[in-house]
């Protein structure tokens, strides 16, 4: 039996719906977890060495931005774990840039494969590109990291990933719709993360 709360509360349409999983599942942590675990796997051999160098970028890229992050909304310091309020914005961006640098020197420090540290260049290079516009406008991070994850995954795996372009446009609808960004907002963010993705990882890969 459905409860009071239940029943009064507002049925979201499924347009919503989608566009609150697309915005989830294809979020900047996500990506930026994702994206060095499978250049990893795929550009390394044997396998397992290119996972052990994969899990430390994402640790570094991902997992320990997003903790402060996640540590700033239980704070009350931050509205949510997307960081809606531009203002908000600066001090995260800052200590996402730091951990990225951190990890980047430990695996340049270890010698780690080519291709991993390359992502990791990649991860910096587009948190610093949005860090430095989002002080003054607000980019879309989402349609940053998803342009520019498109852009990798065609170079790494060839024209049969041109699939993932889709998603891009389905990760800016999705942003549109829940009017967390401005249709501008969302093409700047996709015309930024894109190109310094592509240009980064082409000149260290």
């Amino acid at each position: 039996m459905r409860s009071v709360r239940d029943a009064t509360a507002p049925l979201r349409p499924p347009t919503h719906r989608a566009a609150r999983a697309a915005t989830e599942v294809f979020a900047p942590a996500l990506l930026a977890a994702a994206m060095p675990i499978v250049i990893g796997v795929h550009s390394t051999s044997p396998s397992r060495v290119g996972l052990a160098w994969g899990l430390v970028g994402a640790l570094f890229c991902s997992v320990i931005p997003n903790t402060l992050i996640w540590w700033g909304v239980r704070r009350g310091h931050l509205t949510d774990h997307h960081i809606r309020v531009r203002a908000q914005r600066r001090t995260p961006l800052m200590f996402g840039l730091v951990s990225v640098l951190v990890g980047l020197a430990l695996m340049v420090g270890l010698d780690a494969p080519g291709p991993v540290t390359a992502i990791v260049v990649v991860m910096f290079a587009l948190g610093l590109a949005v860090t430095a516009v989002n002080l003054v406008w607000k980019l879309s991070i989402h349609a940053a990291v998803a342009a520019g994850s498109a852009g990798i995954l065609v170079i790494e795996f060839g024209p049969a990933l041109l699939a993932s372009v889709p998603v891009v446009a389905l990760v800016g609808w999705s942003r549109v719709h829940l009017r967390e960004h401005t249709l501008g907002q969302v093409i700047a963010g996709a015309v930024v993360g894109g190109p310094v993705a592509v240009a980064a990882f082409l000149a260290l890969r």
